[in-house]
């Protein structure tokens, strides 16, 4: 077997990228050609596996269900058993394979407990990751192998937030939010959001605008605009182009972001998406930092909960010389849910 890192791969850099977004995108070929009725099934793994993992899953998914609303109960009435409860807890296990640079694998932890309550109330959060302590934007980018929205980061943080709750379609969502990070000494933030969503004109193209101003006691000021334009092709195939502008008090530079990006929902439980990101910084001298393209192949093996996602990329990187070097993250992920809306 020829090693990731052998001089062979090295140098047949692209060769061996295009080789791997090609087996990503051939999952694309096997899938649809699948029965109709694997597309009603909700596994991949055997009977064994189940009969393991679903109690496991059970149990988790209602301690973290109910420990935000046992928590709640101290703070309000019985209404925090009558609306939804945004708690989650999500772990997951990366391997990364690099061409230039040496392997790598993480595990990581992410966590949000929200108390759920009326549309009037403060709402208490603890979470994990905040977005301002997720680094620049090339190094969420460069983390950013899910979604589109960035992972990561370090500290957590518990404090009150009061979400306005109107329609976005009709109407400016503004949140405010303060609290303390979890560490010693306190580290206090204040921190403000805003977003709008826009149908433009009788096109079927949406405009999506998710603005905040935050600042943190340790790391100062910060500010992020994000507008996402897109629109759907089918019932199955979504075009979407994300732009991202970035500044941090302790970076001191204005950063960009851009993310085009064609989706396709495969069936049921799979979906992929390729996409095309450029990476860079500076307003009236701007310079890229990083492009790369990327496909992603995520597959749902289990129940809405167990996830795996295949993502090759091909990088062209400033720090060396924009030369092509490839990358292919591998990553399970388990997801727990809070979202249970308990009427009777």
């Amino acid at each position: 077997m020829l090693a990731v890192n052998s001089p062979a791969c090295r140098f047949s850099g692209v060769s061996c990228a295009l080789f791997l977004l090609v087996l990503a995108t051939s999952q694309v070929v096997w899938a649809d050609e699948e029965d109709i009725s694997e597309d009603r099934q909700s596994t991949d793994l055997p009977g064994w596996a189940v009969e393991r993992i679903d109690p496991v899953y059970n149990m988790v998914s209602g301690w973290v269900n109910s420990t935000s609303r046992n928590i709640d109960g101290f703070f309000g009435t019985d209404e925090s058993l009558k609306v939804e409860n945004h708690s989650y807890l999500r772990i997951s296990q990366e391997f990364l394979l690099r061409q230039n640079r040496a392997n790598d694998t993480d595990t990581g932890i992410r966590y949000r407990l929200q108390l759920p309550t009326t549309q009037e109330r403060l709402k208490l959060i603890v979470e994990s990751d905040p977005e301002e302590t997720l680094g620049t934007l090339q190094q969420q980018a460069a983390r950013d192998t899910r979604t589109g929205r960035f992972d990561g980061g370090q500290g957590a943080v518990i404090g009150l937030e009061k979400q306005e709750g109107e329609d976005k379609t009709v109407a400016w969502d503004n949140s405010f939010s303060g609290g303390v990070k979890l560490r010693l000494p306190p580290d206090p933030y204040l921190r403000f959001t805003s977003e709008r969503l826009w149908q433009l004109g009788q096109s079927p193209w949406t405009l999506e605008f998710d603005g905040r101003l935050s600042w943190f006691n340790s790391d100062g000021f910060s500010a992020r605009g994000l507008v996402d334009i897109g629109r759907h092709l089918d019932e199955r195939h979504y075009l979407r182009f994300v732009s991202q502008v970035q500044w941090q008090e302790d970076y001191d530079h204005l950063e960009f972001y851009q993310r085009a990006e064609y989706n396709r929902i495969i069936n049921r439980r799979s979906a992929i998406r390729y996409s095309a990101v450029v990476v860079g910084e500076g307003a009236s001298d701007p310079r890229i930092n990083d492009y790369f393209l990327e496909t992603l192949y995520r597959r749902n093996i289990h129940k809405g909960f167990i996830f795996v996602d295949v993502a090759p990329s091909l990088h062209f990187p400033r720090e060396v010389g924009f030369d092509p070097s490839w990358e292919v993250n591998l990553r399970l992920e388990v997801f727990f849910r809070g979202d249970i809306i308990l009427k009777h």
